[in-house]
Formats: structure tokens, C-alpha cells, sequence
């Protein structure tokens, strides 16, 4: 990535002839960012330097706050025209940032766009976010079965010219109801006879019906599919089969890094909005409600430990060696966890599949618990020189590390089988039970063996 000094020479180029050195978004995003860190006031007036073509692209390279900022002192006119350069999924994305900061201005802004983008704006509005229709783009190529391929080219050709279509590579063919028939790359459309119609092209070349999309399909199931058939786009449609828009691979790369991004947070108690937020305060408050918890269990497990506090007291090595049980524990659940709750994510459990998991998670943890019960038994007898002790550390990591793995594979699947997120609260709940087992089974075993 380049630093702050290059790209603001990159900058100074790009902003006196735009056409002869251009800077991609995400660059100048990257810029903006550096910029705001170093001057407000020089950040407010480059962002009023940008011409609208480039103004809404690198509005949304920018995070949060930083867009809130450029929403409350960008003029209305200005927002309007950056929000009509975009893609139609792109557009609504930014009036809906705009909406969120910003309510009435974010409604004038729309109020001043032209009818078209208002029209497709406010209809892709109309999803939730969590819905395939609501990253679509609804510029799309089509030809009707009965059109003249020379034709439709020549308009494709009119329509680049005219700023109505970008980034195509394929022709949608429909019938009179506008229901989705077939597809053509480009690439192969211009090797065809001129002179036929796309009735001619389409027989025994029908659009399987796998590779497309209900417009209220989840944004989930349409990365799978995605990353299952390997697909570039795919069209969207609704019940009847009319196409409404198409969604690309660049879409879903994002989709799959915000899904990621919001899996690992949530595992580890974070909340993905708020990091991303840059406010203090607020990610404050998120780390520290989930520190509480962590907290909350933590004195659970000590009240535990403190059933158990003459048998500590007539024996030290016991609270030497019990981190060690709780670790283990505590690592191998995080293992199960982690692995279930990414197998959950891409669909590769589902039925009789979770069986298999299970078993196989259980297989592995006794195995784990065998081999680092003979460890840790040979070097805690050896270390104090007490046969006994060596069992009773060997049998409590048997026993924890089956519980671990054990509920490290059932915990997300119950939290599925109930509608709630499989990440979110499952490390507090896997943690806090491995730690009462293991000292439970460690202490418990050595009040039973060692006295």
C-alpha cells in the first residue's frame, strides 16, 4: 500500500487533469483518510474539488465518520449529482448512508435526483438488507427472442456512448413478458451472424434456473451459490420469472468479506459496526458490556474453585497445575467452535451431516485427551514425584477436553437450530463451561485420589 506522501503526489496529478491521471476510489480514499487525519479543513475543501463522476465512488471508500462528516457540508446539488454518476446498487447504498446520518437531507438529496435514478432508487430501497434485490444493479443488457442481433449491438454501442450501461459482458434475452429466457457473452455474440435474431441463438441454450436469483432470495444463499458454481454474475428475478437486475462477483467479494469480518468479531465478542465506527465511546461500551459477561462467568468459575479451597490449601501443586486443565479445555472447545461454526457458515452442515461432525469432533478430542493426559501425567509426576497426582491431571483432561469438543460442536448448532447467530456468545458459553469442568473434574478427582 502506498504512503500518504505518494499518494498525495498521485493526488496533485490526478486533480489537475483527472482524464490523464486518474486515481482509482480506493486510492483516493485512502488519500481522503490520511488528509482528514492531518487537516479538517483541507479534507472538506479537496472533497469539494471532485467532480461528481468521482465524488460518489469515494464517498464510499470512506468509513463511517468519515462520510458523515463529508454528508453534513457537501451541498445537496453536489450529493445528487455524485449519487447519479453510480450503478443503481452503488446509488442506493450511498442515499441509504445519507438517510442514516442525515434523514431530511438525505430525502432532498433524492427529491433532486431525475425520475429514472429516483425510481430505481427507491425500488431497491424497498429490500432489507439481508435480501439478494438489495445489491443488485438493474442496469442490465437485454434483447427481446425476436430482436435482430445487428440491431441490438448497434444499441448496446449507443447506450455505452450515452452512460446508460458499464461494465457488460452479457446480453439478458427475454421474451414479450420480460421473462428470462437466455444469456450470451458478448465475446460470443460478436462472432455470430449479424442477421439473425436471438430466437435463432437461444434454442437449447435456456438459463437453468440454479443460476438464478429470487429477488428476496438471502444475500447468504446467493454467495453460495456463487462460490459453489463459480460464478461471474447472475441474474435476478422475480416470482414469474421477469429479470429485474443481475449481481456481480465484485458484489459478493464483498458480501463474503463483510460475512467474515462479522463471523471472527463475534466470536470474539466484538461488535463489527461498532469497530468500524472509529468512536471511542461507543466501542467502548461494546467491549465493555462483553468484558462484563466474560466477567460474570469468570466469578462463576472461581465460585467453583472455592468449594475446593481446603483441598488447595493441604496440597499446592493442584493450583500450580490447575491452568493447565482449563487451558486445554478452554483451547480445544475454541478449536470445535470455530471449525462448526465456519462449517455452518458454508452450508457443509446440514442434516445428517451434523452427526458426522459431532462424531468426528469427539473422535478428535479423545484422542487429544489421551495424548495429553500421558504428557501432562509423566511430567507431573516426575515434577513432584507423585504417581497419583499424574492420574488425576490425566483423567480431568480426558474429561474436559471431550466436554470441549463435545459442545464445542453442539453449542453453534443449537444456537443455528434456534435462529440466533452461531458466533455470537458462543466462546463466553464454551469457555465458562470448560473452565467448570475442568476444575471440577482436577479438583474433584483429587479430593477423591490424593487424600
Amino acid at each position: 500500500m502506498e504512503g500518504f506522501k505518494e499518494l498525495q503526489i498521485e493526488f496533485n496529478k490526478f486533480i489537475k487533469d483527472p482524464e490523464k491521471y486518474p486515481m482509482h476510489p480506493s486510492d483516493l480514499g485512502n488519500y481522503l483518510k490520511g488528509l482528514r487525519a492531518r487537516d479538517v479543513e483541507k479534507f472538506k475543501n479537496t472533497l469539494l474539488k471532485f467532480p461528481h463522476e468521482t465524488l460518489g465512488p469515494v464517498l464510499l471508500e470512506l468509513p463511517e465518520k468519515l462520510q458523515n462528516e463529508a454528508f453534513a457540508f457537501l451541498p445537496h446539488e453536489k450529493l445528487a449529482r455524485a449519487t447519479e454518476g453510480l450503478e443503481s446498487d452503488d446509488a442506493t447504498d450511498l442515499v441509504q448512508e445519507l438517510v442514516d446520518a442525515d434523514e431530511s437531507k438525505g430525502h432532498e438529496v433524492i427529491s433532486k435526483l431525475e425520475k429514472d435514478d429516483r425510481e430505481e432508487i427507491n425500488a431497491l430501497r424497498q429490500y432489507s438488507e439481508e435480501q439478494a434485490g438489495s445489491i443488485m444493479q438493474m442496469e442490465v443488457f437485454k434483447a427481446s427472442v425476436d430482436e435482430n442481433i445487428r440491431k441490438a449491438i448497434s444499441r448496446l454501442a449507443d447506450e455505452k456512448e450515452e452512460g446508460k450501461l458499464r461494465n457488460i459482458y452479457q446480453v439478458f434475452i427475454v421474451d414479450k413478458e420480460n421473462v428470462l429466457v437466455a444469456s450470451a457473452a458478448l465475446s460470443d455474440l460478436i462472432t455470430m451472424n449479424f442477421n439473425i435474431s436471438f430466437q435463432d441463438l437461444v434454442k437449447g441454450r435456456e438459463f437453468p434456473d440454479k443460476y438464478k436469483v429470487n429477488e428476496f432470495n438471502s444475500i447468504e444463499d446467493v454467495v453460495k451459490l456463487f462460490e459453489h458454481y463459480d460464478l461471474t454474475y447472475a441474474p435476478v428475478v422475480n416470482s414469474r420469472g421477469e429479470l429485474l437486475g443481475r449481481i456481480t462477483s465484485d458484489d459478493i467479494f464483498d458480501e463474503i468479506q463483510d460475512l467474515a469480518t462479522e463471523q471472527i468479531y463475534n466470536l470474539a465478542g466484538v461488535d463489527d459496526e461498532a469497530e468500524e465506527e472509529n468512536y471511542l465511546r461507543v466501542i467502548f461500551q461494546k467491549r465493555a458490556s462483553w468484558l462484563l459477561l466474560n466477567l460474570i462467568t469468570a466469578i462463576f468459575a472461581s465460585l467453583v474453585i472455592a468449594q475446593f479451597d481446603e483441598t488447595l490449601k493441604a496440597y499446592i501443586p493442584l493450583a500450580i497445575l490447575m491452568p493447565i486443565v482449563a487451558s486445554m479445555g478452554g483451547n480445544a472447545g475454541t478449536q470445535s467452535l470455530t471449525v462448526m461454526v465456519r462449517q455452518i457458515a458454508l452450508g457443509d452442515v446440514v442434516g445428517s451431516s451434523a452427526y458426522s461432525a459431532i462424531r468426528k469432533e469427539i473422535i478428535i478430542s479423545i484422542l487429544n485427551g489421551l495424548l495429553f493426559a500421558l504428557i501432562m501425567g509423566f511430567i507431573s509426576y516426575y515434577w513432584f514425584s507423585n504417581k497419583q497426582l499424574g492420574f488425576v491431571i490425566g483423567f480431568a483432561l480426558i474429561i474436559n477436553l471431550l466436554v470441549a469438543g463435545l459442545f464445542g460442536a453442539l453449542i453453534p448448532l443449537v444456537l443455528k437450530k434456534m435462529n440466533s447467530d452461531p458466533a455470537v456468545g458462543s466462546t463466553v458459553i464454551i469457555t465458562t463451561l470448560t473452565d467448570v469442568v475442568g476444575f471440577l473434574s482436577f479438583l474433584g478427582l483429587a479430593k477423591i485420589m490424593l487424600f
